[in-house]
């Protein structure tokens, strides 16, 4: 990191989440540990789907490919560590890992971010426009928007990550939180912080509300879209279509609102744990849960690759006969 100050008298931090929850360290462990398995299995399962099942090879499964693997390393990057502390006397981070712990945290959730308005946007071209679907939102397209989501967010993660390591920390060195995330660290900071905490909220805007108003600006237009389909039964289909999706995107940008769109780091507080584990743990294991295992498409091909029959259309008229 071009920005880390080789002078900084602390070279490492005391992480001190959950240390006040002393009694319940064993069942915490217990209960992250089982999240954490769920969110990998989950995941796994989804992106094993996607790969073994031809009807699934779309560019809105792929978006989906994308963000379990996203999602997977994204809680890859705190939880080990989480468990390893809960488990342990000292709960100590280098300031090295500490900035490596930030950098990748936040390139993945800034990643994240960007890919769910891309889903978006898919999601406005397939109701709006379905006739050229396939021409607009070809393999082309999509490999674009997600390289771009990617180098995007871990550019910018780069560029905060830089900005937080170059400022001077001197002596107190624990951190209010069971990770490295950005207010907790900086609120450490001896120099005065005014003028990097204005870039690094400026990036928060950019990175949440941005993409958040974009996501917003298609559904009008889905919204307006399916307010004109004749039948009740096409405007259920169609909503319903839409309906794991808006759950993802109202709690993962809603959560992220709540902590990085405030441009005081002293506004830190106990309870930005609390909100921390939605958006580091509930969410990762909602995306599968919500967004793609509740899908009839999803379900259907996890009976294909498992084997199991599968009920057609045609069958299904016979056993009404």
């Amino acid at each position: 990191m071009q920005g880390f100050n080789r002078t900084a008298v602390v070279t490492q931090f005391i992480l001190v989440g959950f240390s006040g929850l002393e009694e319940l360290q064993l069942l915490l462990f217990v209960i992250f540990l089982l999240l954490y398995l769920t969110i990998l299995m989950a995941n796994a399962t989804i992106m094993t789907i996607i790969c073994f099942s031809r009807t699934l090879h779309t560019p809105m499964y792929g978006f989906l490919f994308i963000l379990s693997f996203s999602e997977s390393c994204y809680t890859f990057v705190i939880i080990p560590q989480l468990l390893v502390h809960l488990l342990s006397a000292t709960k100590t981070i280098s300031f090295i890992a500490c900035a490596t712990q930030l950098f990748f945290f936040l390139g993945f959730a800034c990643t994240n971010c960007f890919l769910i308005a891309v889903m978006g946007y898919d999601r406005y071209v397939a109701i709006c426009h379905p006739l050229r679907y396939t021409l607009i939102v070809n393999k082309r397209l999509g490999l674009g928007l997600v390289s771009l989501s990617t180098v995007t967010g871990f550019f910018i993660a780069l560029v905060a990550t830089n900005l937080i390591c170059g400022m001077h920390f001197c002596g107190p060195n624990r951190v209010n939180h069971y990770f490295c995330d950005m207010a907790p660290v900086i609120k450490l900071a001896c120099t005065d912080t005014h003028v990097k905490e204005l870039a690094l909220f400026s990036l928060s805007i950019l990175v949440i509300m941005v993409p958040f108003l974009l996501i917003l600006i298609s559904y009008g237009f889905i919204v307006n879209t399916i307010l004109k389909i004749p039948s009740a039964e096409g405007k259920r289909k169609a909503f319903a279509t839409c309906a794991s999706h808006l759950t993802v995107v109202f709690v993962h940008y809603g959560c992220a609102s709540i902590i990085y769109l405030r441009p005081k780091s002293k506004s830190a507080s106990d309870k930005d744990q609390l909100v921390a584990v939605t958006y580091t743990v509930v969410t990762p294991l909602l995306n599968p849960l919500v967004y793609s295992l509740r899908n009839q498409e999803v379900k259907t091909a996890l009976k294909r690759v498992l084997g199991m029959p599968v009920a057609t259309k045609r069958s299904h008229k016979k056993l009404q006969s």
